[in-house]
C-alpha cells in the first residue's frame, strides 16, 4: 500500500491510500502521521480510498484508529469514494454507521466545515 498526504483549508488532513489497506507497517505510518497532525491543531481528516482494492481486518483497525484520534479531540473523518468491493465490507461491518463516507473530496469539505 502507498499514501500520500496534504492539507488542505488550513487544517483539514487528506490521505490518500492506494492499493491494499492490510495493516502492514505503511499502517503503523499513517497513524503516526495522523497523531502529528492532531498534535499540530488539525482536527479533521479525508480519507480517501477510491484506490484502495481491498481492506482487512488490520486495516480496518487503521481506520477506525484514525477515527477515533480525531474524534477524541473533537474531530472528524470522512471516508471517500470507495470502491464497490470496499462499499460491501464497510456495510458488511456495519461501519457505514459510524464513518461519514461521501461520493467527492468537495462534498466530504462541505460536510467538515458545515458541521
Amino acid at each position: 500500500m502507498k499514501f500520500k498526504h496534504e492539507v488542505i483549508e488550513g487544517n483539514i488532513l487528506v490521505i490518500r491510500l492506494s492499493g491494499d489497506l492490510i495493516g502492514e507497517d505503511n499502517g503503523a505510518s499513517i497513524l503516526e502521521l495522523a497523531s502529528d497532525y492532531i498534535n499540530n491543531k488539525v482536527r479533521y481528516c479525508i480519507v480517501d480510498i477510491s484506490q484502495v482494492r481491498y481492506i482487512n481486518s488490520s486495516g480496518i483497525g487503521v481506520l477506525i484508529t484514525i477515527l477515533t484520534k480525531f474524534r477524541n479531540k473533537g474531530g472528524e473523518v470522512y471516508l471517500i469514494n470507495p470502491s464497490e468491493n470496499v462499499k460491501k465490507l464497510l456495510i458488511i461491518t456495519k461501519l457505514n454507521a459510524i464513518f461519514n463516507v461521501a461520493d467527492s473530496e468537495e462534498a466530504a469539505i462541505n460536510g467538515l466545515l458545515n458541521s
